[in-house]
């Protein structure tokens, strides 16, 4: 039963792959390649890093202290545990899809791919950020959580991760997120309402 399931699962991860992959187009292969590209968003941090000093300025070096603890615990929790633990290989290495993809510069990446260290990473970020910000700062919420998922989207269109190893990934970044969040309000006495 639970391998039937696991069957339908492993199906279905390597259609969704398959037809968002198969969507590649020149615009697309340039747009996601860019996306998918962490040396691109050094500017974003800066400016993110700059509107978190304007607003939590007594807190500032607490919380970029916390949020690099937290990046560094979603990629190394990625990449060194959980990658060569589960072995999962990535699509662009997968002997029953590899053939299939189209694969922008030839570029795959490691061997394994179950988690997505992008997803990881992105997501983390994106959780922390959105707690310590009220309401009304709703809109950076839906631009920091849109930038999470089209990095990890642009993952799947390059055909180096599944999309279960986007969903791994998220869940992960969320979850230290999560507790990097809840760590600054309740030890570094940062509230929602600043």
């Amino acid at each position: 039963m639970i391998l039937d399931v696991l069957d339908v699962l492993i199906s279905a991860d390597r259609e969704v792959l398959l037809k968002i992959n198969g969507c590649h187009s020149a615009v697309g292969d340039v747009f996601f390649s860019f996306i998918t590209n962490r040396l691109v968003w050094i500017p974003a941090y800066f400016a993110l890093a700059y509107y978190l000093f304007r607003q939590h300025r007594p807190y500032f070096l607490k919380i970029v202290f916390i949020g690099l603890l937290m990046i560094t615990f979603t990629d190394q929790v990625t990449s060194s545990l959980i990658k060569p633990w589960v072995q999962r290989l990535r699509p662009c290495h997968d002997p029953a899809v590899a053939a299939l993809l189209h694969l922008v510069d030839g570029k795959c990446g490691g061997t394994y791919g179950f988690v997505s260290s992008h997803a990881a990473n992105t997501f983390a970020l994106a959780t922390f950020i959105s707690s310590l910000f009220s309401f009304r700062w709703f809109w950076l919420t839906i631009a920091i959580v849109s930038w999470a998922v089209m990095v990890s989207l642009s993952r799947v269109y390059l055909g180096v991760h599944y999309p279960g190893d986007i969903l791994g990934g998220a869940l992960v970044g969320v979850s230290a997120g999560w507790l990097a969040g809840n760590c600054v309000r309740r030890f570094v006495f940062v509230t929602s309402d600043k």
